[in-house]
């Protein structure tokens, strides 16, 4: 960490959306949680990069540690930048990784590589739109596109639609897997048709999260999953199954009926993510 660490510490800075936060764990000292306009958006110990502390990018992990055996380099997207968490657990796990993360926000992009650096990690990490930046790249050059890109606690329209998944699968190769991390909460409708949309591209899909979010007794994250080859549903499983946060994992027809009559999500139909009820994403209370 360059500049002061003490735990309860907080580091405040105006960035291109607003002001950023980031708050020293008082548990764990070279740890730091990053705020946006009071939305938690990442978790980063900078001593140990293979924790996370957060139970979506747990299961985020788990995608990106099931995508091919262990330990072997990928070629990794990440669209939603944050304070590069997966970016740095990748770098841990996966050495030798070719990794791009893409953040609309420069300024908070100097305040992360200023204040929580990721020096010698052969992280690329561009300024950009994500679906723009997305679309120079060259098809069939990416093993795992992940999907984690909020704009004022929801996730922007232009990154839901079939034509935005369809320049995903471009990219990819053809094990490639993509994933996206999503938020909702009941009657689940937005969850729904991003699985509807997926499948319109993918021919396999899988959804990871806990049992009250998939019921629709709680606002929560659902992190999605797609890919061209069938997916590893037993691995991911058992890792979901195993977590401390645990979470289900559904796939094929019991995911195909939580996704019936939902509509596929187009440029012109599309719109944002829900808001989430006060509290989530580490808002305050109003």
């Amino acid at each position: 960490m360059r500049g002061d660490r003490r735990a309860g510490a907080v580091i405040r800075a105006e960035v291109d959306h607003g002001v950023a936060e980031l708050v020293a764990e008082p548990d764990r000292p070279t740890a730091w949680t990053l705020l946006v306009n009071g939305t938690a958006q990442s978790h980063v110990d900078l001593a140990d990069p293979t924790h996370l502390e957060f139970e979506y990018v747990r299961r985020l992990g788990h995608v990106l540690d099931t995508a091919a055996p262990a330990t072997r380099p990928l070629r990794v997207l990440h669209l939603g930048g944050g304070a590069w968490t997966l970016a740095r657990y990748v770098a841990a796990t996966r050495p030798g990784s070719w990794q791009r993360v893409v953040e609309l926000d420069g300024a908070l992009v100097d305040l992360i590589a200023g204040r929580l650096p990721a020096d010698g990690l052969d992280i690329d990490v561009r300024v950009g739109d994500a679906r723009y930046e997305l679309q120079q790249l060259p098809a069939g050059s990416v093993d795992v596109l992940v999907v984690d890109v909020f704009a004022g606690a929801r996730i922007p329209a232009h990154l839901t639609s079939v034509e935005f998944v369809g320049a995903a699968a471009r990219v990819l190769d053809a094990g490639g897997v993509h994933t996206a991390n999503l938020a909702d909460g009941a009657p689940l409708s937005f969850a729904r048709a991003q699985v509807a949309t997926a499948a319109a591209v993918f021919p396999h899909q899988a959804m990871l999260a806990s049992p009250e979010v998939l019921r629709g007794r709680r606002f929560g994250n659902l992190v999605l999953v797609a890919g061209r080859a069938p997916l590893p549903v037993p691995e991911l499983t058992r890792a979901a199954a195993a977590d401390p946060f645990p979470a289900r994992v559904e796939s094929g027809t019991p995911l195909r009926r939580f996704a019936a009559g939902a509509r596929i999500v187009t440029d012109r139909s599309a719109g944002p993510s829900p808001i989430p009820p006060p509290g989530f994403f580490g808002q305050p209370e109003q």
